[in-house]
């Protein structure tokens, strides 16, 4: 039977990495934590737990250090775990068996996003698949923040069940969100304008009204109440800085544009929600109507 190694990034972590250590107990061959110099206990936690404990340079996000980090291990297996992530038994029930008995080379497991103190479903959060488990060698991550990772061989999905989805511990409040937003959106307008995106005004008009659509009412947000709809409402903004800070990096060019370009752009943008209005409602409300009258008539 193969042997597993759980692979852990850690910058900071000592609130965090006590659970995600305790969650794999009995389950990893090997722990290696690869740590980004933290200024707290973290090192002393990891190795507390038998961890084998490499430091790396501090990065703004943690793709660099990834690569880094698998090449340590030495197990025939390698499970990627965050340190705000929790492996329920189920799951590592389920991974000891595809280890006994090897059905693929990597696996994309889904993952619960508990945001603001809830399980969100629904809001495009939910399966949230990763490829998490995988034979060393199949995988590798480029240094692109929140980059596919490479892959060779036969992948496969676990099925998209509660019992087998890592949770992961996500957003805990809005000042959390906002400062990983102004990291991340930099780096990603970085991103945008190295590989040749040129700025146009009207992306700050579509694109935070697409993400909304498309978390929102495509995502079914709905369904997670408030937290849908703030969190929907988030990730548009998120959308909205992005291209403000591609602006701003592009040293704010003017654009001549008028009150009726504006106005134009909005009324494409107002389609597409009437569009979308209309089909939640149908979905919904429509759906509701049918289902009591198929019951009355069967009364």
């Amino acid at each position: 039977m193969g042997t597993i190694s759980v692979v852990i990034n850690t910058l900071n972590e000592e609130k965090n990495l006590p659970r995600a250590l305790s969650s794999i107990k009995n389950f990893a061959d090997e722990i290696v934590v690869v740590d980004m110099k933290s200024e707290d206990k973290t090192q002393f936690m990891a190795k507390e737990y038998g961890a084998k404990v490499y430091e790396h340079d501090r990065v703004g996000y943690v793709e660099p250090a990834r690569n880094f980090a698998i090449s340590k291990a030495t197990s025939d297996w390698i499970f990627i775990l965050d340190s705000d992530e929790e492996v329920p038994l189920t799951l590592k029930n389920e991974l000891k068996k595809i280890v006994a008995h090897p059905t693929g080379d990597y696996f994309r497991i889904p993952r619960k996003n508990i945001i603001f103190g809830k399980w969100i479903k629904h809001s495009r959060w939910w399966p949230d698949y990763n490829i998490r488990f995988f034979k060393k060698g199949s995988v590798s991550w480029s240094e692109i923040i929140h980059s596919v990772p490479v892959t060779s061989g036969v992948g496969i999905d676990l099925e998209p069940k509660e019992e087998i989805a890592i949770t992961h511990y996500n957003y805990e409040s809005i000042e959390q969100y906002l400062e990983r937003l102004n990291r991340y959106t930099t780096l990603h307008a970085k991103l945008r304008l190295r590989d040749g995106y040129t700025f146009d005004w009207k992306d700050i008009i579509e694109k935070p009204t697409n993400e909304f659509l498309s978390r929102y009412f495509h995502g079914e947000g709905y369904k997670d109440g408030l937290h849908g709809l703030a969190l929907s409402g988030l990730q548009a903004f998120s959308e909205f800085i992005l291209y403000l800070k591609i602006w701003q990096m592009s040293k704010f060019p003017e654009s001549r544009i008028g009150i009726e370009d504006v106005v134009s752009k909005m009324k494409e943008s107002e389609s597409d929600l009437h569009f979308w209005q209309s089909d939640a409602l149908l979905k919904e409300v429509g759906g509701l109507k049918h289902r009591i009258k198929r019951k009355f008539r069967l009364s």
